[in-house]
């Protein structure tokens, strides 16, 4: 039986296990790929392994996220990625250079190979071919140090495309078909992979489009082939020797089969405030927007931007909206520029921001108070945009362009525009004069690393005993994501090193006084619902738990991300075996969980006098090891 094109890059990198739905595996990692927001944590682990030197085929440090210098902070933590890249040898991508999903898929990333990234959206360079998974800064640091990845080998969902895409329909639309039927977690355990002749009409940019936002279905990672088009791509940022075929055989199988019909599609978004409440845009359509946001990881490419300068171009934007823009890298930037794009987006009105992350992690643009935003990002989580009572909207730029013209969502194709045709660049703008390479061992060696005084003492888990007691300190609902356990935003972004302070942030969106109520019982148990720590990979959202102590997590399921960071900082990660026994237990509950036997705990409420069936989420000994460590730290340090 032939492979697909996960099974043959998982096949050639296999470092542990065998490939069985299901089975624990552990791969070899080629490159990694970090962020400002995740990086300083992750840098800081990596840091205290005792590694030399970086052990990976390539390692790139960007600043993308933390752009904001309204204090000390940000500048502190800049000038510390960068020292640390020059001692470890690591690339080192400045601020202004983009985002770093955009510049790694223009400038490092490669068909066939694995990248591991601080970042939930790193599944972007799936649209070349790489299988490339998002991961807690802990593991990627693991990775640095030269050890393999840890997951679960995954079932490979394939995406069957047919037919071409109309007119003002585009990629986005495509992710938001598979959202909508398969949901923010019908992807967990799942590599979704895309085939059929409707690949060949798909673009890089399209492709990478839909990689990246293939993360919002809680998936392991999205893979496209890498063809003629892919070469292409590559040969025009004058990178073709980084270009190999890779497609499925002819005789290769899928453990289930989409099929979506892409002349069928129209434009559609994703109504607040989850990725997956898809909608047509015609059934919206007339709903009032005071803002629209372009830009992101998702869609900021030289040809989503393009496209909206043409419909853009001899128009203004509507009185009513505010138009911002954030070009993906200084390379989109430049070109936009060369060939009038820039132009055309100033005069009808938009105003031109950072090329960074910006607006999609609540970085600046926040809209008005009970405002409607419409934004080609990937995720629309309440508070994301720093406005809690917005109504955050996901669209295409196609839609969010229409959009700004309109003052109201608009279908596209009924504005009696001609329809735009973008076509890929023969020679990209290959200036990489913002990134700084690797210094030579000898010379690395030298360099001291700047440290703030933003930077705090990295903090660990204690080896848990034989029995787990304390009380219930918060009990949450269904779909919880990562910002609402750890927030985003200007105010707590630039805390990523300083974990004592932003632990106080700690469920914030959810219950303000968590982190006080935490520090006064001393610690305790948290209760969740499905799909608890969906979206963002950061793993402060469970280092700063477990610095106020939480000792174990039960929940119904958990997203796949979270679940690995929770058992690399030591805590106890575990199912109800009856769901209906969440509904037993409450908060201010005192709980005792009896691990002597790790594979068989016995969970007792206290308070209310019953036993309560769990199931420890622990896929290998190695999870177990970890949790009987207090962390992965601790075990590779041998602490």
């Amino acid at each position: 039986m032939g492979l697909n094109v996960t099974q043959k890059i998982i096949k050639a990198h296999l470092a542990e296990g065998k490939m069985k739905t299901g089975a624990p595996i552990a791969v070899r990692i080629d490159q990694t790929l970090t962020q400002d927001a995740t990086g300083t944590m992750a840098y800081l682990q990596f840091e205290a392994m005792g590694v030399d030197r970086v052990k990976t085929d390539l390692s790139v440090s960007y600043v993308d996220h933390n752009m904001l210098q309204t204090g000390f902070e940000n500048p502190d933590d800049h000038a510390f990625l960068q020292s640390i890249a020059a001692r470890y040898g690591i690339y080192f991508s400045r601020p202004g250079n983009g985002i770093c999903h955009q510049v790694h898929l223009e400038r490092f990333g490669t068909p066939g190979t694995t990248l591991l990234g601080s970042d939930s959206h790193t599944p972007t360079g799936g649209g070349i071919g790489q299988l490339a998974m998002g991961a807690g800064g802990l593991d990627v640091a693991l990775a640095m140090a030269g050890r393999p990845f840890f997951l679960k080998m995954p079932k490979v969902i394939g995406v069957k495309l047919t037919g071409c895409l109309q007119a003002f329909v585009s990629a986005k639309d495509v992710i938001l078909e598979v959202l909508r039927l398969k949901t923010v977690k019908g992807g967990v355990g799942c590599v979704f992979e895309y085939f059929g002749p409707g690949v060949e009409s798909l673009d890089v940019p399209s492709r990478s489009t839909i990689t990246n936002m293939g993360a919002e279905l809680g998936a392991t990672t999205s893979v496209f082939p890498s063809d003629s088009v892919t070469r292409a791509f590559l040969k025009a940022q004058g990178r073709v020797d980084a270009w190999k075929k890779l497609v499925a055989d002819k005789s290769a199988t899928y453990d289930e089969v989409i099929e979506i019909d892409l002349s069928a599609l129209e434009p559609m978004v994703a109504m607040p405030h989850m990725p997956d409440k898809v909608k047509k845009v015609s059934e919206v359509a007339g709903m009032k927007v005071q803002q629209v946001a372009i830009g992101s990881c998702t869609n900021s490419s030289y040809k989503d931007l393009m496209t909206v300068a043409a419909m853009l171009d001899g128009r203004t934007v509507a009185p009513t909206v505010s138009l911002g823009i954030s070009p993906g890298s200084r390379q989109v930037l430049s070109m936009i520029t060369a060939s009038g794009g820039l132009s055309s987006m100033i005069k009808a009105g938009a105003r031109i921001l950072e090329s960074g992350c910006g607006p999609c992690i609540g970085m600046g643009f926040a809209p008005p108070t009970g405002g409607v935003t419409v934004r080609s990002f990937n995720r629309n989580f309440e508070g994301r945009s720093a406005t809690k009572s917005a109504s955050v909207i996901l669209a295409s730029p196609e839609t969010c362009a229409a959009a700004s013209i309109t003052g109201e969502m608009t279908d596209p194709r009924t504005l009696g525009i001609a329809p735009v045709v973008v076509k890929m660049p023969k020679k990209y703008n290959a200036d990489d004069g913002l990134i700084i390479k690797p210094l030579p061992p000898e010379e690395a060696l030298k360099v001291q690393i700047v440290r703030g005084p933003n930077i705090a003492p990295l903090a660990r888990a204690a080896r848990p005993g034989a029995e787990i007691s304390g009380r219930v300190l918060i009990k949450t609902g269904d779909n919880i994501t990562t910002d609402h356990i750890m927030p985003a935003g200007a105010k707590v972004l630039p805390l990523r090193s300083n974990l004592p302070k932003i632990s106080e942030f700690v469920f914030e969106a959810v219950d303000p006084e968590f982190p006080k109520r935490a520090k006064e019982w001393g610690g305790g148990f948290v209760i969740g619902g499905e799909n608890y720590g969906q979206g963002s990979s950061r793993e402060h959202a469970a280092l700063a738990p477990m610095f106020l102590g939480v000792k174990a997590v039960i929940t119904k399921s958990f997203a796949r991300i979270h679940l690995a960071n929770l058992i690399n900082f030591g805590i106890l990660p575990l199912t109800f075996k009856d769901a209906g026994d969440y509904d037993r237990i409450d908060q201010g509950d005192e709980l005792v969980l009896d691990i002597s036997d790790i594979d068989r705990p016995k969970l007792e409420d206290k308070t209310k006098g019953l036993k309560i069936s769990v199931i420890p989420q622990l896929a290998s000994e190695r999870d177990r090891e970890l949790i009987k460590a207090g962390g992965a730290l601790n075990l590779a340090s041998g602490k």
